[in-house]
């Protein structure tokens, strides 16, 4: 039997069997209506290769967990994959920031080789001091389940076993305290910076 006159659905039931062939042949009838559709969407050859690729390989692994549901329409299925993949890229690109250097501005003066200044470890020191006294305005099962967790870096199924409560109850705690510790910075306008 020739396979290049088998019908999409024909030859997705014998890919699924093993033939690889097939999935060559549905590729080759498909690829150019699916690279036409992606680049309509980008413009950029290298980008529409690169989604085609994506597409294919999309394709190829829902194919193999027998993830397609054969309604006789293959090409809107991996159109919607393909639309999907452009979507995904163009939402991943929107995501980083472009600076360029101006009046204003320059990238440079952003590089520093990490290490703290004198500056940030007094305001950071500063802040810690600070949070540490507000800590004591907490009632004290809140307090004393978030010295534990923060200082002692204790689990918190460690921090219910020591205090003979639930795990529920000791994240219930530790969830009120950091509640109530953020009303505390706002009301006496400590800015705690990462």
């Amino acid at each position: 039997m020739n396979r290049v006159y088998l019908t999409d659905s024909e030859l997705i039931t014998s890919y699924g069997n093993g033939s690889e062939h097939c999935l060559a042949i549905l590729i080759e009838r498909h690829q150019s209506k699916i690279f036409s559709f992606i680049y309509s969407k980008t413009s950029d050859r290298e980008l529409s290769n690169d989604i085609f690729q994506d597409t294919f390989v999309k394709v190829i692994h829902k194919l193999k967990l027998k993830a397609y549901n054969d309604e006789g329409k293959f090409t809107s299925w991996v159109m919607r994959i393909a639309h999907n993949l452009i979507i995904d890229h163009y939402r991943n690109e929107s995501k980083v920031k472009k600076m360029r250097d101006n009046d204003d501005f320059s990238i440079l003066e952003t590089l520093t080789d990490g290490s703290p200044t004198i500056e940030n470890f007094m305001v950071t020191e500063q802040i810690n001091q600070d949070v540490v006294k507000l800590i004591d305005f907490l009632p004290y099962d809140q307090q004393e389940v978030l010295k534990m967790r923060i200082y002692d870096d204790m689990s918190f199924q460690e921090i219910a076993d020591i205090i003979d409560v639930s795990i529920n109850t000791a994240l219930g705690r530790m969830r009120y305290a950091v509640i109530n510790l953020r009303k505390l910075i706002e009301k006496h306008q400590i800015i705690v910076t990462n």
